[in-house]
């Protein structure tokens, strides 16, 4: 693995010093691939309960009659060559969108998850805490969307040890990616009728890195008059998130502290398990469970929480321009949860992950004509949607 992490090193130099170009300007690029009236999805298995998963969410799109393939990627971190690494970059190029299970890092010198991202430029990490009746909660009324650079900050990949016991890592922010991380956090608030935008940062410490991160989000937010603007250090956030979420939002903040602050939100509305991510570039997107947790410990054991890996398929075929096909999914998962009362052990039940999938396809069946949605194939030319984002 040793080649691949010095060639995105470089790569992600250069991704640093060259400014990107706004997916607000990148509407006509071509971007999806389609063969014969089915798009080609990009699946990556990943590490723990990620293969597991992934069969599931096989079975569920076949369930919905959605005009989906899937080009299998078994890449993991026991899998990890360059040969393997470069496939999935190449697959995920050539289809434009992907669905992934997360890949541990404990068997490679960095992160496969932060290399994709970077290779692929995909900036934005999207993910939605929404409370639901299904699942009880402390708090109500929680419908937070937390937006995270993806591609820089302390994930730049920048660290080496100087002298013996000294370690040095690199904090990279660039006004380039800010700017444009925070016009995709207004854009979205626009679109979704939101109301108010809060920057987390830490400029009281890191006044320059941090301070550059924030001036960009208030040059941005001058465009926008109508949404209102805030900023909040990212340790006070995490105590309001705890204490009074409803505050929140939309949400726009550094690598980092996305990475802690969706964390906590996902756990404020039913844990790592019944919350989707997705990540998206000018280019491309890679949908995924919210958190970005592998599973070790329950890998294999009939146990884990399949809601989030099939709320992100769900997002990925609306991305697709399938509304049906997700909304039926969707709802096969809360109509499992509220009406069955069938539960896995995180949410307060009992079921295994094979007596929940077997009542969500029944589910499905019950939402999906015997003919299957009516559909029309998406036109590279529509590309990215803000409307699109859930």
């Amino acid at each position: 693995m040793q080649s691949i992490l010095k060639i995105n090193s470089r790569r992600v130099l250069s991704s640093i010093l060259t400014p990107c170009r706004s997916i607000s300007n990148d509407l006509n690029t071509s971007w999806r691939t389609a063969y014969g009236g089915k798009y080609t999805v990009t699946l990556i298995h990943g590490d723990g309960v990620g293969p597991e998963l992934m069969e599931h969410v096989k079975a569920a799109i076949r369930c919905v009659r959605a005009p989906v393939d899937f080009e299998d990627i078994p890449l993991s971190s026991h899998v990890a060559s360059d040969a393997m690494f470069e496939r999935a970059i190449t697959a995920v190029k050539r289809n434009g969108i992907a669905l992934k299970g997360n890949i541990a890092s404990q068997n490679t010198s960095n992160s496969l998850n932060v290399l994709l991202r970077t290779r692929l430029d995909l900036f934005a990490n999207v993910i939605r805490c929404k409370t639901s009746p299904v699942v009880p909660t402390r708090h109500s009324n929680i419908d937070i969307l937390v937006i995270r650079e993806n591609t820089e900050g302390e994930y730049s990949s920048l660290e080496h040890e100087s002298v013996p016991g000294v370690v040095e890592s690199l904090k990279v922010i660039t006004r380039a990616k800010s700017l444009k991380i925070a016009r995709f956090a207004f854009e979205i608030a626009k679109h979704a009728d939101r109301k108010k935008v809060t920057a987390v940062h830490k400029a009281n410490i890191m006044k320059l890195s941090d301070g550059l991160f924030i001036d960009c989000c208030r040059e941005i937010s001058a465009e926008y008059p109508d949404i209102k603007f805030d900023t909040m250090i990212v340790d006070n956030t995490c105590m309001q998130l705890v204490n009074r979420p409803t505050q929140f939002d939309v949400m726009v903040m550094p690598n980092l502290y996305g990475n802690i602050v969706s964390n906590v939100c996902a756990g404020l509305v039913g844990g790592s398990g019944f919350v989707a991510g997705s990540n998206y570039g000018d280019h491309f997107a890679i949908f995924e469970q919210g958190t970005r947790n592998t599973g070790l410990g329950i890998a294999g054991k009939n146990i884990a929480n399949p809601s989030g890996i099939l709320f992100a398929a769900a997002n990925m075929l609306k991305y697709l321009g399938l509304d049906h096909h997700c909304s039926a999914i969707k709802n096969a998962v809360l109509n499992t949860i509220q009406e069955h009362k069938i539960k896995t052990p995180d949410i307060g039940g009992t079921a295994t992950t094979t007596q929940f999938i077997e009542c969500v396809l029944n589910e499905i069946v019950k939402l999906t004509p015997a003919i299957g949605f009516n559909y029309e194939m998406q036109k590279p030319s529509l590309a990215f949607r803000y409307k699109d984002v859930d």
